[in-house]
């Protein structure tokens, strides 16, 4: 019952942190909304005792990424500068692409044949760096690099940020 409790209230704090995170207007808000939203994806994690992903999540993404973001953003000649809002056609494009992919999404999560494997249990960090790096059947090496030019896009997205002189 705790677990269910817990589950619910990390699913609200992510789902209102994610809202806040891309409608607000100010960059720094967003960021921290973000930083929340992360936080709370960890928490996630550590809930269904996915101890490693957790600690991945709140070291790479919660740790890292957001804080080259605050870094870029507080570099920023302008800290406080609003968020141009996009036009209304680009919004209502914009939502209904979402909730096209949340529809895809719930299908394919529905009609896929989920099963329950014995020899995931208890892995140790040896045996998912050997998967990580595998090439054969289980391996992860193509997801892991992808991971790795998300990571390389992100620092450039924040010098970027950093660079970029904002028009008043």
């Amino acid at each position: 019952m705790g677990a269910q409790i817990m589950f619910y209230i990390l699913a609200i704090i992510i789902l209102v942190f994610s809202f806040l995170a891309v409608t607000s207007s100010k960059v720094m808000r967003a960021t921290m909304y973000l930083l929340f939203t992360l936080i709370a994806t960890g928490g996630l994690y550590f809930l269904i005792d996915y101890n490693f992903m957790a600690s991945v999540q709140l070291i790479v993404y919660a740790g890292g990424i957001v804080a080259l973001i605050i870094f870029a953003v507080m570099l920023t000649e302008k800290i406080e500068a609003k968020i141009a809002l996009p036009d209304k056609t680009k919004m209502i494009f914009a939502g209904l692409l979402s909730i096209v992919g949340s529809i895809v999404t719930i299908y394919i999560l529905l009609s896929h044949p989920f099963k329950e494997s014995s020899n995931d249990i208890g892995q140790t960090v040896s045996v998912i760096g050997e998967n990580l790096l595998n090439y054969g059947e289980g391996g992860f090496v193509l997801p892991f690099e992808l991971v790795s030019i998300l990571l390389l896009a992100s620092l450039i997205a924040a010098i970027v940020i950093a660079k970029r002189k904002f028009d008043n």
